[in-house]
């Protein structure tokens, strides 16, 4: 998933209705669930770009959810909001403690809650515009795009997810497993062979640009992306 989708789990359908509207008006792109069960069975795909619960949920709560998601390396620095009616001072510490980042208390209008999640993406070091660059290298998380200066590259969708996480996290190694459940997801079940494949392709798509060394192997581990720019040509 890229930046700009949210992943919007409450339960009230009116109010998901009313949130999903809302979010899709200002450019995100929304999944929905009901309970903290199904957001968890939605998270076994590739994560979103933020995540937004409502403390009580049917089940588990937003609180015992929020805390799940934290242990888990896939989704521990997601970015989390939490939706409540409840204002006291002790139930905004307790939502914190889960690992909350930001808090929203019922009622609440729905510019507000974009406005904050802008907010959070941009703490989280997400473009507002969408933009991720290397150098002459530019991904359009909105548009789907990637280009080398005025020039598109054409990839395809499994690349353009794998070129995006890399491109989220410079000179960060990520073993084969890693990327297979960041970018295919942990529902999808595909050999570890198929990263290399996919990292072929999208090398010799850059390959045209002098783009493809950016794109490294790290020996024993798997891949990364060089922040270390080739010169322009």
């Amino acid at each position: 998933m890229s930046s700009n989708s949210v992943l919007l789990v409450e339960d009230e359908h009116d109010i998901r209705e009313m949130l999903t509207f809302s979010l899709e008006r200002a450019g995100f792109k929304v999944l929905g669930a009901e309970s903290a069960e199904q957001a968890m069975s939605v998270l076994d795909g590739p994560p979103p770009g933020i995540v937004i619960i409502d403390w009580m949920l049917p089940g588990m709560s937003g609180i015992d959810l929020a805390r799940q998601l934290r242990r888990d390396p896939l989704t521990s620095d997601l970015p989390l909001l939490m939706l409540t009616a409840r204002g006291e001072e002790s139930d905004k510490l307790k939502s914190f403690d889960a690992g909350i980042d930001d808090y929203v208390t019922k009622p609440f209008s729905p510019k507000e809650l974009i406005a904050r999640v802008k907010a959070l993406l941009r703490r989280s070091g997400d473009p507002e515009d969408g933009l991720l660059s290397v150098g002459r290298l530019t991904l359009d998380t909105r548009g789907h795009q990637v280009s080398v200066g005025s020039s598109p590259v054409h990839v395809g969708p499994t690349e353009f997810r794998l070129l995006e996480l890399l491109m989220r996290n410079p000179n960060r190694a990520f073993d084969r497993t890693q990327l297979l459940d960041r970018v295919w997801g942990r529902n999808v079940y595909v050999e570890e062979r198929t990263v290399d494949v996919h990292v072929l392709r999208l090398r010799k798509a850059l390959m045209p640009f002098g783009m493809d060394k950016l794109v490294e192997t790290v020996r024993g581990i798997g891949y990364r992306l060089s922040s270390a720019a080739p010169p322009t040509a």
